[in-house]
């Protein structure tokens, strides 16, 4: 219990990518980490402890062992969620004020996001005294809300709706024209002219909370993927390897493809290993022969069984939340577990004394993908797709299961002992 209150309140400060990097950030500093810059030459020592960030919105920290390394160990998973974002036009005059233009970011349950208190979160970027300054922006207050159409007006509602974003998903700010950018303007300290460039999200403001008749659950906002974020990062933290990297990933996009400069299908993860082990005073002939010995844990959540819907999950490979550690299945490889990984994985689930289950899509229903494949077209080594069980994926308020956050630490805390 005491884990997933916890997660709740690593979720409500990270209410965007940008405000995820920074609380691990924090956590980081706090356990003695060093920060490095990619534009920088690295000075790495044996037995240190070092993070590099990419964009704000990705990260990678890694613990060097005090003596010769053989291999990497890698948890991966990552820090966007589906959401709205504001358009680089976003303000739209009605005869009762502004409401805001914005656009979907990956694929989300569009009607969660309705009837309910909101506000925007990002970063901006200004321009003073030829200088350029990036400010993280959170207005930290009920701000917008996105209403619905009375049903007395759209009376088969409950038969089925599509939603159109342009339309139907256009929050009300209220006010007056520039009124939200002289707030993000005063929650940062800056003058509004000098706003040059904005990434800026709306998210829900609803505290996550503990329920059930035994507290067996929670919900909260972007449990997909912060809770596997914060697992990995407290097993990360609070273990170490006396002959291997341990590399703790956290990676922007994911929702989207991955396809970017700080996803995993990019150079990041690949620039961050061959460095530290050019640092280390290794060749190119080594980095290869530890890349060959290495893992990688790919973490991202699974799709609990739905109470109400059974028949939408395989009905031999169908996963519980409260149950522990998801091994993912996918013979198409969206999934990257094999017969090797998932063996590594159960070993591991045994030795920390940690429960596990299957999970597997019904062959005729194609689920979503996620960033282990992607990120192994780079840097190619041993992995598999894990997670935790959780209902309401991608909706703005999601549940899991209460116990499963500390089953992940002890996971990972035994996995980065191998």
């Amino acid at each position: 219990m005491d884990s997933t209150r916890r997660l709740i309140d690593f979720i409500e400060k990270s209410t965007d990518c940008y405000h995820a990097v920074r609380t691990v950030k924090e956590i980081l500093k706090a356990n003695g980490f060093a920060e490095l810059r990619e534009k920088e030459k690295w000075e790495i020592k044996r037995g240190g402890k070092y993070y590099v960030s990419r964009n704000s919105s990705s990260l990678i920290a890694f613990r060097i062992p005090h003596g010769e390394y053989k291999s990497f160990l890698i948890c991966a998973s990552h820090t966007d969620s589906p959401a709205f974002k504001l358009k680089p036009e976003f303000e739209l005059e009605t005869e009762d004020g502004i409401k805001l233009s914005v656009e979907g970011y990956g694929g989300m349950i569009m009607s969660s996001w309705m009837d309910r208190p909101l506000s925007v979160s990002g970063r901006i970027f200004t321009v003073a005294n030829g200088k350029l300054r990036e400010y993280l922006v959170n207005i930290d207050r009920d701000l917008v809300v996105i209403p619905n159409l009375a049903i007395h007006m759209s009376r088969d509602i409950n038969k089925g709706y599509e939603f159109n974003i342009k339309r139907d998903m256009c929050p009300i700010a209220g006010g007056e024209k520039d009124a939200l950018m002289e707030l993000v303007a005063k929650n940062t300290g800056v003058r509004k002219d000098d706003i040059k460039g904005f990434d800026l999200f709306l998210y829900n403001r609803a505290k996550g909370t503990v329920f059930g008749t035994a507290d067996e659950y929670f919900a909260a906002p972007r449990i997909d993927d912060l809770q596997c974020v914060f697992a990995t990062l407290e097993g990360f933290t609070n273990s170490e390897s006396e002959a291997s990297v341990s590399v703790f990933a956290a990676f922007d996009n994911e929702e989207v493809g991955s396809g970017t400069k700080q996803g995993a299908l990019s150079s990041f993860l690949d620039d961050v290993l061959e460095r530290i082990n050019f640092s280390l005073g290794c060749d190119e002939e080594q980095y290869k022969r530890a890349l060959a010995e290495s893992f990688m844990l790919s973490c991202d959540n699974a799709h609990a069984a739905h109470p109400n819907y059974p028949d939408k999950s395989d009905s031999s490979n169908r996963v519980y939340m409260n149950r522990g550690i998801v091994i993912k299945y996918n013979a198409n490889q969206r999934y990257t577990t094999d017969a090797f990984s998932e063996t590594v994985v159960k070993y591991i689930c045994e030795k920390a004394e940690v429960p596990y289950q299957l999970y597997s899509n019904r062959s005729d229903m194609p689920g979503g993908s996620t960033l282990g494949n992607l990120s192994d077209e780079k840097v190619s080594v041993n992995t598999a797709d894990i997670g935790l069980a959780q209902l309401a994926m991608h909706s703005s308020y999601e549940t899991a299961g209460a116990k499963d956050t500390s089953y992940m630490i002890k996971f990972i805390k035994e996995f980065y002992k191998m």
